[in-house]
């Protein structure tokens, strides 16, 4: 993903002409309003100094916190020297779009152990492209009013710290759930760059937060993932296990998934900030396919074609077949017992894929030792209730 996002954008051996002060300010006001035009609430500018932010980066990858992302500990430096990723960048233009779908009913879906729970940001279309094309569309528009200039859009597609540049480029402060926090919109919305050449004038930096000593959010997480405030242990997260983890799940986290089978979102759910959080207009981040009410029962009887036609264009498809199945065997053996979850377990039992043959195995003694464990208890009521007769 990273290469081909990086080779498919504009030429940067192209230089922006030079533009007086008043121009250049008058141009970022322009931008601005150009961004909101094509969907962006909200956008700033800042330049590449991430000097400040380098050290907690180096000191995370340090503690291994990375996991089997190891794409975070390559390119060297250019993840916190943007101009080492793209040279000649001197300003970026950090924008944020709002995805949480109307009506996602989220809470209510992680309280019905019958029901898939999918993040939010996944119910609907892929972001990557969508956002990367208004970025592109946004450029055009620069290119129109001043000419030919360098530049390149990213969206979590690339070597790129997007938060310390969305923080520093004003869009909000760094939570202590790590991601970035807007005293009107919360945390639900995506980010995105357009890094350039053009040296415009920077927005001031959010130099404050306002989490003050709420903890909600490392108190709620299933997995004790946030280890501290701002530090994220990525190996305990439910996002990072249910997408990033290419392999067996460890058991000490299968029985905290609950059932969420893609992404988690329980930090955001949390923060009193999301009380103003906006519903997205944008129809591509609507919740296609009844994913935000669907059975767990029902997607796991998915055949391989069928989740790929329902997961064309989503973000869901970058998991594979594999781990979608991995993932709902375990929520499968987190839900109560019942006929169709035995069935829809035993079906998989010899599954041609290891992985989630392990998977269901473990899914089904769950159940097998919930059962027993019943019996057993009966058994005492009985004795109990015997014993306290008088004959």
């Amino acid at each position: 993903m990273i290469i081909s996002a990086m080779n498919s954008t504009i030429d940067t051996n192209l230089k922006s002409p030079n533009l007086p002060e008043d121009t250049l300010k008058k141009l970022a006001q322009d931008i601005k309003g150009w961004a909101h035009a094509l969907g962006f609430q909200q956008t700033g500018i800042t330049d590449c100094d991430l000097h400040a932010y380098e050290p907690d980066f180096l000191a995370w990858l340090a503690q291994g916190f990375q996991g089997d992302m190891a794409y975070m500990a390559r390119h060297g430096t250019a993840r916190t020297r943007p101009a080492e990723l793209v040279p000649g960048t001197v300003r970026i233009i950090s924008v944020r779009m709002d995805y949480l779908p109307p009506n996602s009913n989220a809470v209510a879906v992680l309280q019905d152990d019958q029901k898939a729970y999918i993040s939010r940001y996944a119910l609907g279309g892929d972001y990557h492209k969508f956002m990367r094309k208004r970025l592109e569309q946004l450029a055009q528009r620069i290119q129109a009013c001043i000419g030919e200039f360098g530049y390149r859009a990213f969206v979590d597609s690339a070597p790129v710290l997007e938060k310390p540049l969305a923080e520093k480029a004003g869009l909000g402060w760094r939570g202590k759930h790590t991601l970035i926090l807007n005293r009107e919109a919360g945390s639900w919305f995506f980010l995105g760059e357009l890094f350039t050449d053009v040296p415009l004038p920077i927005d001031p930096p959010t130099t404050t937060e306002h989490c003050g000593a709420c903890v909600a959010c490392i108190n709620i997480c299933p997995t004790r993932a946030i280890v501290a405030p701002y530090q994220l242990d990525a190996r305990k997260c439910i996002s990072y296990l249910t997408i990033e983890h290419p392999g067996s799940i460890p058991e000490a986290y299968r029985a905290l998934m609950g059932n969420r089978i893609y992404g988690c979102d329980d930090c955001q759910l949390v923060c009193p900030w999301n009380r103003y959080a906006k519903a997205s207009q944008e129809v591509q981040f609507h919740a296609r396919h009844g994913l935000d009410r669907a059975e767990l029962t029902d997607l796991f009887l998915w055949d391989e074609k069928t989740f790929l036609r329902n997961t064309e264009g989503s973000p869901i498809r970058r998991i594979g077949y594999e781990r979608w199945l991995r993932n709902i065997a375990i929520a499968l053996g987190n839900t109560p017992s019942s006929p169709a979850v035995l069935a829809a377990l035993q079906s998989r039992c010899d599954d041609a894929s290891a992985l989630v043959r392990e998977h269901v195995a473990w899914a089904l003694q769950r159940h097998h030792a919930g059962a027993a464990q019943r019996a057993d208890n009966i058994v005492k009521k009985l004795t109990k209730k015997l014993n306290s007769k008088h004959y």
